[in-house]
């Protein structure tokens, strides 16, 4: 059975110039490394020929002799010691200047001033600031605020000590509550205070009983021939399954 799908297989004949081998021939060519580096080996096979004088040569040695470091110092090299119109480093203008500008930056130099002026300090002894300073100080001085029991400042029996002491004795919580001292243990009875009246209306207030009067309890005779009581009774009588 497959002895003569063998003998087709091998049959097989593809034309060399349909689109779909030429595609694949170009493909092939694109992603070649062997062609993709021919022309580059042929040209190195030419060989070069590189002048001294050529354009790329000497702009590689200019930027060269630029970078160097040697030829950037060697101006200076060149003109160091060669002063022109200044006999000493005083005149230079930029060396007075760097020394100016290192004085002002020196800080030993810029609080010499301020160290050798703090400790000479003149005020007046009579200047306004200071005397409130010493006023205050008097003020909130422990030790002329405290005057010790022992050490009287003023005779005992002085009109003004005798009204200080009638004073405190005034002020003295013991003083003030001496006239209640014979109130205590005393019993009292809440009846007619003021909390237990207030409590009295307020419950009479809320009281349901008082508020509302109970139907049963009011005296009301209907009318027999009212027009509404006629009207029910017809009503009724219409409505009666014993009647009806």
């Amino acid at each position: 059975y497959t002895e003569a799908w063998d003998a087709d297989k091998k049959s097989i004949h593809v034309m060399p110039d349909t689109p779909t081998i030429l595609l694949a021939k170009a493909n092939a060519a694109n992603v070649s490394h062997k062609l993709y580096i021919q022309a580059w080996e042929e040209a190195k096979k030419k060989g070069y020929d590189m002048r001294a004088d050529a354009i790329p040569i000497r702009s590689a040695k200019a930027s060269r002799d630029i970078a160097s470091d040697y030829k950037y110092k060697e101006t200076h090299e060149k003109e160091k010691g060669h002063y022109i119109g200044c006999r000493n480093a005083q005149e230079d203008p930029k060396l007075s200047w760097a020394a100016r500008a290192m004085v002002l930056q020196n800080d030993r130099i810029y609080r010499k001033a301020y160290h050798d002026s703090k400790a000479q300090v003149h005020i007046p002894v009579d200047a306004m600031s200071v005397q409130a300073a010493k006023e205050c100080q008097t003020l909130v001085s422990d030790i002329d605020y405290r005057q010790y029991l022992h050490q009287w400042t003023c005779l005992p029996d002085q009109n003004d000590v005798i009204h200080a002491r009638k004073a405190y004795d005034l002020q003295s919580d013991n003083v003030y509550k001496s006239d209640l001292e014979w109130l205590r243990g005393i019993g009292w009875l809440t009846e007619g205070s003021v909390d237990v009246v207030k409590a009295k209306k307020a419950q009479e207030l809320l009281n349901e009983r008082l508020y509302r009067t109970r139907p049963d309890e009011m005296k009301f005779t209907s009318i027999t021939d009212a027009p509404d009581v006629v009207q029910a009774k017809i009503n009724a009588l219409q409505m009666s399954d014993v009647s009806f």
